[in-house]
């Protein structure tokens, strides 16, 4: 029986290359690893949660030091009230954690403060923790987030007890140090409470979840003696996370280093993509020994390969030649249907865009022609009336005229947009024609309450051009500029000179121009209006760069756009030739 499908023959090509030994190695090297780095992991984590927690611990019985030792000092010394509170201050200057310091009798009135104005402090009940000596009560959080814990110690003078020295101290310090523990790259670490309530949080714009949630009912354990245990849980976006506890020694604090178990086992899941990289290769190898020895079922693969990527460069004549009755010989007889098909879907693509194309060429020739059209025709009417004055006529003939010179223009950038007449070059005072071109629009400004203004830099050299194009191209960019800026806006037009060259500038702050239609605004038949040809922008583009100019727009909507346009100075032999 002969073989001819596909499905046959590749089962007999992986059978032969043993697939299956590969696969289940594969599969074995994977568990071995994970358990393997796993393992490592957890350890690393115990041990640094066991370090940061005995860094903590030492910290705080530096603090008990300092408060040890002004115990000392005021037992020995015998100070006066003043004096104690003299040496009171000296300490709260020399160490910063000791917010408030009070020495109080036994009857619990306070004797002396660092506090000008009083003490605000108490004889707190007894705590009963204790480092060196020195009792904690329970910490409290300030307005500005640290946290604060009042401690207290017996006085004595001649072996019998002679008050108290209590002290506010601010845990600033272990604060920063929770804040510095980083485990990989968004591991971070938080201090709790007996209570559960929360010191300090390493991560402070993440919400850190209650700490029966933290603590897994069976967490698993460091080394033998070790303090330090492993937890497993989701966090509140439901994201898996790992981390390991420690108690703060001589304290009832918990220090929990956090880690999500996707940054945790990164390393692992790195090890795993290099082998499973590796069995890739494998298989790979084994796929070209196969197709080494089946060259002849590979070929009719090797023919479609090559008509697909003729027909993806444009090659829509590519076609696979088709014989047999298998699998490659349907699917060619499939690409072929393709092919065809989408030469004929082409073809409807195209005569769809001339159709849209011609569409929107006779609705912007409507839109552009309308408004002059009826106006002429209105004022047309207007001068068969016998009732009107010479006044009137007066208007309605320079009505006229301004209307026919706005079709001329219209007539004038449909003409251009297929061919650019040449354009007459003369020395030009960029300055005043600039000027001429502000005071055309400056009537338009005052019927939409826009301010149009200019910023001429003086002393500017000429530039070569055509004056009426350069008109037409100022007029475009104002015109532009007075539609798109709402009422109580303004239109500044300034110019400078940057080396050899002279700049115009003409700002508006107008509703402005999407990112995205930046870069197409200045070519044929865009407009970013409702309506209109779309031919202004383009038209006065060719004119700038026929001029060996250039153009360039900047905007943001919302805040208004500036267009930019640079203009060659004019050679010393042309201003001499002008002067």
């Amino acid at each position: 029986m002969r073989i001819r499908h596909i499905t046959t023959r590749f089962a007999l090509m992986l059978a032969t290359a043993a697939l299956v030994p590969l696969m289940a190695f594969g599969v074995w090297s994977l568990a071995t690893l994970q358990g393997s780095i796993r393992a490592s992991v957890v350890a690393s984590a115990l041990t640094v949660v066991d370090r940061e927690a005995e860094d903590i611990s030492r910290d705080l019985a530096a603090d008990a030091d300092v408060l040890n030792a002004l115990a000392t000092d005021l037992q020995d010394s015998g100070l006066g009230g003043w004096q104690q509170d003299r040496l009171l201050r000296n300490y709260a200057a020399r160490f910063p954690q000791l917010r408030e310091i009070a020495v109080f009798d036994e009857a619990g009135a306070a004797v002396a403060t660092n506090r000008t104005g009083g003490s605000n402090l108490s004889v707190p009940p007894d705590p009963g923790l204790r480092i060196d000596g020195i009792g904690l009560s329970p910490v409290q959080i300030d307005k500005l987030g640290v946290p604060v814990t009042r401690t207290s110690t017996r006085l004595t003078r001649d072996g019998r007890a002679s008050g108290w020295l209590v002290a506010d101290i601010g845990l600033a310090d272990v604060r920063a140090l929770v804040h510095e523990i980083r485990i990989g790259t968004r591991g971070f670490a938080l201090l709790i409470d007996a209570d559960g309530r929360l010191l300090a949080n390493g991560a402070p714009e993440r919400r850190p979840l209650a700490l029966g949630a933290r603590l897994s009912p069976n967490p698993s354990r460091g080394a033998a003696g070790a303090s330090a245990t492993w937890h497993e849980y989701q966090d509140e976006h439901g994201e898996s996370q790992v981390g390991a506890s420690a108690r703060v020694p001589g304290t009832n604090w918990s220090l929990i280093v956090e880690q999500p178990a996707a940054d945790a086992f990164a390393s692992a899941t790195h090890l795993e993509r290099q082998l499973a990289f590796a069995a890739l290769t494998a298989l790979i190898l084994v796929l070209v020994a196969g197709v080494l020895a089946g060259r002849r079922f590979i070929v009719p693969i090797v023919q479609m390969e090559r008509a697909t990527q003729a027909l993806a460069a444009g090659d829509f004549r590519a076609r696979v030649s088709v014989s047999g009755v298998d699998e490659l010989s349907r699917l060619a007889r499939s690409f072929n249907g393709m092919a065809d098909r989408l030469v004929q879907l082409q073809q409807d693509i195209k005569n769809q865009e001339r159709q849209v194309m011609f569409g929107r060429v006779v609705a912007g020739l409507f839109h552009d022609l309308n408004h002059p059209i009826q106006n002429i025709g209105n004022n047309a009417r207007l001068l068969l009336r016998d009732d009107i004055d010479r006044d009137t006529r007066e208007l309605v003939r320079q009505t006229l005229e301004r209307e026919l010179i706005e079709l001329r223009h219209f007539m004038d950038d449909v003409r251009h947009a297929a061919q650019p007449r040449p354009l007459d070059r003369f020395p030009i005072d960029v300055n005043a024609s600039l000027s001429e071109a502000i005071e055309a629009v400056r009537a338009e400004g005052v019927r939409n309450l826009v301010a149009v203004s200019g910023r001429f830099a003086p002393g500017l050299p000429p530039i070569d051009g055509d004056r009426f194009a350069l008109g037409r191209v100022y007029r475009n960019l104002l015109t532009n500029a007075l539609q798109a800026t709402p009422s109580g806006g303004s239109v500044t037009v300034s110019t400078r000179r940057a080396g050899d060259a002279v700049e115009v500038e003409i700002a508006d702050t107008g509703v402005g121009i999407a990112a995205d239609r930046l870069n197409v605004i200045f070519d044929d038949f865009v407009t970013t209006k409702g309506l209109g040809l779309g031919l202004g922008l383009a038209t006065s583009r060719r004119i700038v760069e026929q001029l060996g100019g250039a153009i360039t727009v900047d905007s943001e909507p919302g805040r208004g756009t500036t267009f930019t346009l640079r203009f060659p100075a004019s050679a010393p032999r042309a201003i001499e030739a002008a002067s």
